[in-house]
């Protein structure tokens, strides 16, 4: 809806048309966990446009229940099918956009369905296991995953009173973070009741009939009543790879700065594209809700017969863990030697205010900087809500090529119920100098 949007507001006069495969359209699928928790009392206050309101508030004609099946790049045509009943229709178009996002990964050993068996990508999901919480008997969960939705999902519904074991082929959960950020997330998980299994070699599920009863792990039984698949994202390019779209290492569809596919007359923009890395400059995948937002205004203003290009991203992700919060922005420090930059890393713990002040607790983080250069490249953070403002303080250094050692000289905000007289970031910056 984003792109469509901007279309339509760059250029009034053309006639801008949404195809949607599900029902819902403009959703919120970040606060998924919080309706999980009770936090947002229900699922329709995450649907932000239906159809309607679309057509009214952004003058875009949305079809929903209706899927693209294919692009005919020469006739600029595309065929669609009504799944409402199941007719084909075809539509000319002077410019395209696709925005057909990620879709959950599913691993190997869950293959066969089971209607107790989910995934949580978007809110249709997201209503099937509300409805299944509802007309079900449920008391252990088990989670197959703990990255970042993984343990969100952990936390949302274990604060509702289930029973959550947690499930992981690396060693440690949050797999992507740093080895120190691990250990502290171990923790988290013991403090808060979650069963955790890591390093498994063997992981099979066991059906009765239609549902999945018990997994298996490692020859260890875990009774399950309940089984969501959180082992992450890939680009939705079916659609793209039919048409022959060039598509990249990650499997996103390639475009260049304005957005534009191998075919100059489609865009593509959303969690199914590769971006670029203000860091390595070099494309990655990130699908990020921020970033597809900007993307999509982009690409539907070029499509509008603009020019406009997007700049490279500083990855800048952060989620709540329980009473925690984590973030990371930039690199690890197993992407930085992956890409073989030379760097060093400082770690420091530090109070968030003043340490006899109520509230006060501690913070950890770590930063990774350019060795010679001492020009940052990545960090992370396990706090309170201060963390936030960490990661956007240092994304902003890294994307304007600061030194690490400037964060010392940073006049930093004190009061004893807010701030610390030292804040961490500038005793991080000091251990830089």
């Amino acid at each position: 809806p984003a792109a469509a949007a901007k279309a339509k507001r760059t250029n009034p006069g053309a006639e801008v048309i949404i195809f949607e495969a599900s029902k819902y359209i403009s959703t919120g699928t970040c606060e998924i966990p919080y309706v999980l928790s009770g936090d947002i009392k229900n699922y329709k206050d995450l649907l932000i446009y239906n159809p309607q309101t679309l057509k009214d508030e952004k003058s875009v004609n949305v079809f929903i229940k209706h899927r693209v099946e294919e692009i005919n790049r020469k006739k600029k045509e595309i065929t669609v099918l009504d799944l409402y009943n199941g007719t084909t229709h075809f539509y000319n178009y002077d410019k395209l956009i696709i925005a057909t996002g990620a879709k959950a990964k599913r691993p190997k050993q869950f293959s066969l369905p089971a209607v107790n068996l989910f995934t949580l990508k978007s809110v249709g999901q997201l209503v099937e296991v509300l409805e299944y919480l509802n007309k079900n008997k449920v008391k252990n969960i088990s989670i197959i995953g703990s990255g970042f939705i993984g343990l969100e999902t952990a936390d949302a519904l274990s604060s509702k009173g289930f029973n959550i074991t947690v499930i992981e082929k690396e060693e440690h959960p949050l797999p992507s973070a740093e080895p120190e950020i691990q250990l502290q997330v171990d923790d988290i998980l013991k403090k808060n009741k979650i069963r955790f299994f890591g390093s498994f070699k063997n992981l099979k599920p066991n059906y009765c009939d239609d549902k999945i009863e018990s997994i298996n792990i490692d020859g260890r039984i875990i009774e399950t009543d309940l089984v969501i698949l959180s082992t992450g994202f890939e680009p939705n390019t079916d659609l793209a790879r039919k048409a022959k779209l060039e598509t990249g290492k990650f499997g996103g569809i390639t475009v260049d700065a304005t957005l534009k596919t191998s075919d100059p007359h489609i865009y593509a923009a959303g969690d199914c594209i590769e971006i670029m890395n203000e860091i390595t400059r070099q494309p990655f995948y990130l699908p990020l809700a921020t970033v597809s937002h900007n993307y999509a205004h982009t690409a539907g203003e070029n499509a509008a017969e603009n020019n406009k290009r997007v700049k490279p991203v500083v990855r800048n992700i952060s989620v709540k863990l329980w009473n925690k919060f984590f973030i990371t922005i930039g690199l690890s420090s197993s992407e930085a030697m992956e890409n073989k930059f030379k760097f060093k890393s400082i770690i420091q713990k530090s109070y968030n205010r003043v340490k006899i002040m109520p509230g006060s607790e501690e913070v950890f983080g770590k930063i990774i900087y350019e060795e010679e250069s001492k020009k940052i490249l990545g960090a992370s953070f396990l706090g309170g809500e201060e963390v936030s403002g960490y990661g956007d303080l240092i994304s902003a250094l890294i994307r304007t090529k600061q030194p690490g050692n400037v964060l010392a000289e940073i006049n930093f905000n004190y009061t004893p119920p807010l701030s610390p007289s030292i804040n961490l970031l500038s005793l991080l910056g000091r251990k830089i100098s």
